[in-house]
């Protein structure tokens, strides 16, 4: 399950673009927005949103 972004929660810090290792995630306005057809599910961007507004798609 790819990465998604609680649009709710997401402040717009633009960490988890930089830390993206397959550049799966753009900015959509001051919200993040992964592409479920580039990310690899590597977590890192779960990791380092500091409001954890990003988690995977079977833990919401």
């Amino acid at each position: 399950m790819p990465a998604l972004v609680d649009k709710e929660k997401c402040i717009g810090c633009t960490r988890c673009v930089q830390v993206c290792p397959v550049d799966a995630i753009t900015m959509n306005g001051d919200k993040a927005l992964v592409d479920p057809e580039i990310c690899i599910e590597c977590g890192a961007c779960i990791a380092e949103c500091p409001v954890e507004a990003i988690a995977f798609a079977d833990e919401e």
